[in-house]
């Protein structure tokens, strides 16, 4: 007879748990409310365990000691539950999903993300479904027996996503979440389907965890019009280990010289410079028109297809890993944990 399935259900807070205040805004409340808004959790044939961060926190205040007590957490429990299902608000979901699927090595668990637009006990809310069909997809088996989908993953509005491969792009649809560049892992209707074929396989060998982060990652958006005298100090901005260009469609940024030069000495001086496509989908392709190419001339990193949100927690994740020049490149342009098509 197999044992029971037990799954670790950790709340950060975001809107999923929040209240409504007398001033009008939502303030995350506590795990207890939330579990008494779903009473059909107790038909799933699985033990359950629930815990809170102390102060439960809009994910906008989201930080990376906050992935890393996340890691943590499932690193100490690992040996303990079947699947890990976190509470998460969908405002920085795609950054924590993509942050810990870097973080989490040899994962053979299913890592569920979750959260709602509207707080559980509005009517309308759509916390109930989220975290109702996150665990049935937490709890699902393969032919082997073995996790389904054993990877980092977000469950929104009937669709799950990778983690790494996914962005917010609505702060009114139910449908917050689109993956771009990589097909949805399943599909929920009266039944859930899963494409089998773009779930990773579980990995073998103990989990291998890695806490160490670099937030210093300076940002530059490019937008018709930036001048030196607003940019410059930002790109030669001495804190700085890593730059990430987020420029226009394949790659492209603009030809002025002050901006090329600024950036090829950043390069020579052995820190990161990465480019990031303003667009969700598509992929960098530096040397496809010549506003691009001087920039892969200079030596520029191509982020590909990666999301923004991915190409920002891989920096970091690297960066805590204390790769620099060259073997920052390799290690970037890697496909580690299924961000990028290679």
């Amino acid at each position: 007879m197999s044992r029971e399935a037990k799954v670790l259900m950790l709340y950060t807070g975001g809107t999923i748990g929040m209240i409504l205040q007398e001033n009008g805004s939502y303030h995350p409340f506590s795990l207890e409310n939330l579990m008494r808004q779903i009473p059909e959790i107790s038909q799933f044939d699985c033990s359950i365990d629930t815990d809170s961060f102390d102060d439960p926190i809009d994910s906008s205040n989201m930080l990376p000691e906050h992935w890393q007590r996340i890691a943590l957490r499932i690193k100490e429990d690992y040996g303990l539950y079947d699947a890990f299902l976190i509470l998460h608000g969908s405002d920085t979901m795609a950054y924590t999903s993509s942050a810990l699927s870097f973080m989490l090595g040899n994962l053979s668990k299913p890592v569920i993300l979750t959260g709602s637009q509207l707080p559980i006990g509005i009517p309308r809310s759509d916390a109930r479904e989220n975290i109702l069909s996150s665990l049935e997809i937490a709890l699902a088996r393969n032919d082997e027996g073995g996790p389904l989908v054993p990877e980092v993953a977000v469950y929104f509005e009937y669709d799950l996503y990778r983690g790494n491969r996914v962005q917010k792009v609505s702060a009114e649809d139910f449908e917050a979440f689109q993956s771009p560049n990589y097909p949805k892992l399943a599909e929920a209707g009266v039944s859930i389907k899963y494409n089998r074929n773009y779930i990773a396989r579980a990995k073998a060998g103990a989990l291998q965890v890695k806490l160490d982060l670099d937030p210093r990652v300076g940002i530059i958006h490019c937008f018709p019009g930036m001048t030196a005298e607003l940019v410059l100090p930002q790109i030669l901005n001495p804190q700085v280990q890593a730059l990430i260009i987020r420029s226009f469609g394949a790659g492209n940024a603009p030809s002025q010289n002050w901006l090329i030069e600024a950036l090829a000495q950043v390069c020579l001086s052995g820190t990161p410079v990465i480019n990031v496509s303003q667009c969700s989908a598509g992929t960098v392709e530096m040397t496809k028109y010549e506003a691009g190419r001087k920039y892969h001339e200079i030596g520029l990193i191509g982020a590909a297809d990666m999301t923004f949100e991915a190409a920002l927690c891989k920096t970091m994740f690297l960066l805590g890993q204390n790769l620099k020049g060259e073997e920052f490149k390799l290690a970037f342009c890697e496909n580690l944990k299924g961000e990028v098509s290679i």
